[in-house]
């Protein structure tokens, strides 16, 4: 078997493409992530011991992401357990570079102290308070030396509170660095019956995409990983700025 890079990265694209234009395929993934959250499909994932609520798969694409941009800071807000905290500084530890900003209303000490407990957590800086709130905001800024690039990360789920942060941190993001808008899912699936939230169809992370691309034509979805996404909870949240 010969190895030819170039001839599998064009059999690859053939592939990508086919995907794309499968719409039962699609309504397949979208219904697969529907009725796998009843059980919490993505909650059973872990990265060094640390919960990480996310599909595998975006674990991954996100992976890709990073050791592709090799971005100097990962800002991300709503950080449930740390797990993705852990999760990303690891990784710019394996990059030799690299800080993690994260953010979240609240940040118990048994979860900080965890956090805090692996050989690289001197990567991560850990803010407590809204990441709307201005003095929040002001703090991320300082923490971020000039001409670096940096990439954001957002995981809260209404439209209103996505659409600010969007407005807020893309002021931040580099050329050619990634936002990521986690749970543009919502959109897409029937309303979760068996967890009632405030967000759902019409009100959630892909409906202030939509609206944030509209305004801003200097950042734009039309990329690989939204077109690789099949059992994701971001697809179309995979934002570069030119």
């Amino acid at each position: 078997m010969t190895f030819n890079h170039e001839e599998f990265e064009k059999e690859k694209s053939a592939f990508l493409l086919q995907q794309n234009h499968d719409e039962a395929l699609q309504a397949n993934a979208f219904d697969f992530v529907a009725k796998a959250d009843k059980h919490r499909y993505e909650y059973q994932w872990t990265w060094m011991g640390m919960p990480i609520i996310k599909m595998p798969e975006d674990i991954i694409l996100i992976q890709q992401i990073i050791y592709a941009t090799k971005p100097d800071y990962i800002i991300e807000t709503g950080i449930a357990w740390g797990g993705s905290v852990v999760y990303y500084a690891s990784l710019l530890q394996l990059l030799g570079k690299g800080e993690i900003i994260a953010i979240d209303t609240i940040l118990p000490k048994k979860n900080i102290d965890k956090i805090m407990a692996y050989s690289f957590s001197s990567r991560i800086h850990l803010l407590e308070g809204s990441s709307i709130d201005v003095t929040i905001f002001e703090k991320v800024k300082a923490l971020i030396k000039p001409n670096t690039k940096v990439m954001v990360i957002l995981g809260n789920h209404t439209h209103e509170h996505v659409y600010n942060e969007l407005n807020l941190y893309s002021s931040l993001v580099s050329s050619g660095q990634y936002i990521i808008v986690e749970d543009t899912v919502l959109e897409h699936i029937p309303q979760q019956v068996h967890r009632q939230r405030p967000w759902g169809s019409g009100n959630n992370p892909y409906t202030a995409v939509k609206q944030f691309l509209l305004e801003n034509k200097n950042f734009s979805n039309d990329n690989k990983y939204n077109k690789i996404c099949l059992i994701s909870c971001n697809k179309g949240g995979y934002i570069v700025r030119a």
